[in-house]
């Protein structure tokens, strides 16, 4: 899929902090899962979350894909539904960045 085009724009890029940590323990950046994403391979998705991610690309609804790093560990990345912004996270940050506020990391493209 390295030459498919982007079926979809990431809008602003953005990180947890847990995120971040898990790419520099796998030692890789956050734009190979951002180019899989984009380009519609959603890694260790279930067929019915497969599904809705086919539905979302129609309907304009948040697209979701979920990888597993060098490191072993999975990292999600999430299209907004308006696709001004593609998050990459752990779902364990996910009520860590909702209770306490923590700011997500913007990346800049290239």
């Amino acid at each position: 899929m390295g030459c498919a085009k982007p079926l979809f724009p990431l809008g602003r890029i953005l990180a947890t902090p847990g995120a971040i940590d898990t790419l520099t323990r796998a030692n890789q950046c956050p734009q190979y899962f951002l180019n899989r994403h984009m380009r519609g391979d959603w890694g260790e998705l279930e067929n019915e979350d497969e599904a809705e991610n086919a539905y979302s690309l129609q309907r304009g609804f948040r697209i979701l894909s979920s990888y597993i790093t060098a490191a072993g560990e999975k990292l999600w990345v999430i299209t907004e539904a308006d696709r001004s912004a593609t998050t990459l996270l752990l779902l364990r940050n996910i009520r860590r960045v909702a209770r306490n506020g923590r700011p997500l990391r913007q990346f800049r493209r290239g």
